[in-house]
C-alpha cells in the first residue's frame, strides 16, 4: 500500500519555530517521519522545541538560531544544516510579524520592517535553501506561510503593511514556482485565517473579534490547534509532485465571501 504522506528520511527546515503555528507544523511533519530543523531567534526556545520533538516523535532534530533579516545568518544557517544532515528537502517559511495601526499613522520604519521580515525574510531563506540544497539535489518542497490578509483587505484590524507583505508573499510564491519548477522544486503558499498564537490570543479573545467571527467566518469560529497540519503535510509530501504555485487558504471560509 502506497504511503502518500511518508516523509521518512526527509529534512524539514521550519522558520519561526519557537512558538505557535511553526511548532505545530514542525510536529506534524515529524509525525510523518521528517527530521526537523527548528529555526528562530531565541535559542532557548528552539532548543526546547527540538528536544521535545525528538523525544516525542523519535526523529533527529536540530536547533539553529537565525535572524531571517540578516542574509549572512541565513546563508550560514543553511550551510550548518547541510553540514549535519547533507540535505534540505522541505522549507516552511513561517517566521513573521504584524504591525497593527491606522495606515495614516504607520511609520516608514514599521512598513519597512514588515516587508523585511514577512516578505524579504521568506525570500532570503528560500533563495539560500534553493541555491545551496534544492537546486543541486533537483528536488524540493517550499511552503510559504502567507495569510488570508494577503488575499483580501479588512476593516477590523488596520494593518496595511501586513496586507502588503503577505500579498507579496502570495505572488512571490507564484514567481518562484514558475522559476524553479525546472529543478523539480515546488513552491506553494498556505494562507491561514484566524488562529490562536501567543501574538494573537488577546486580540482574538476580545468581544469585538468574537462577534466578528460569527458574521465573517462561514464556520463561525477560529482555527483550532492542528488544523493547519494537513495542509503542510500535503504540500510537503513527495506525492504532491504536480502541485505548485498554489495559494491555499485555511481560513474557515473567510475568503469565500
Amino acid at each position: 500500500m502506497r504511503k502518500l504522506f511518508d516523509l521518512t528520511g526527509q529534512v524539514a527546515l521550519v522558520t519561526g519555530c519557537s512558538t505557535g503555528l511553526g511548532v505545530q507544523m514542525a510536529k506534524a511533519l515529524a509525525s510523518y517521519g521528517a527530521k526537523i530543523v527548528a529555526v528562530a531567534r531565541r535559542q532557548q526556545l528552539i532548543d526546547e522545541v527540538a528536544s521535545d520533538i525528538k523525544k516525542n516523535y523519535g526523529v533527529e532534530t536540530m536547533a539553529v538560531k537565525c535572524d531571517i533579516t540578516n542574509t549572512d545568518q541565513v546563508n550560514e544557517a543553511v550551510a550548518a544544516v547541510l553540514k549535519k544532515f547533507g540535505r534540505i528537502d522541505i522549507l516552511v517559511n513561517n517566521a513573521g510579524t504584524g504591525a497593527v495601526a491606522p495606515a495614516e499613522d504607520i511609520t516608514d520604519e514599521q512598513f519597512y520592517n514588515e516587508l523585511n521580515i514577512d516578505m524579504f525574510g521568506s525570500f532570503r531563506m528560500a533563495r539560500a535553501v534553493a541555491k545551496q540544497a534544492m537546486i543541486p539535489a533537483k528536488y524540493g518542497r517550499i511552503i510559504n506561510i502567507a495569510s488570508m490578509y494577503g488575499l483580501v483587505g479588512n476593516k477590523v484590524a488596520p494593518c496595511s503593511p501586513y496586507h502588503a507583505a503577505k500579498g507579496g508573499v502570495v505572488n512571490m510564491t507564484r514567481g518562484l514556482a514558475a522559476e524553479w519548477g525546472k529543478y523539480n522544486i515546488t513552491v506553494n503558499a498556505i494562507c491561514p485565517g484566524y488562529f490562536y498564537t501567543p501574538l494573537t490570543k488577546e486580540t482574538l479573545d476580545s468581544d469585538f473579534f468574537q462577534s466578528n467571527a460569527q458574521t465573517m467566518i462561514p464556520l463561525s469560529r477560529y482555527g483550532n490547534e492542528g488544523e493547519l497540519d494537513s495542509a503542510a503535510v500535503f504540500l510537503a509530501a513527495p506525492a504532491s509532485s504536480y502541485v505548485t504555485g498554489v495559494i491555499l487558504p485555511v481560513d474557515g471560509g473567510y475568503t469565500s465571501m
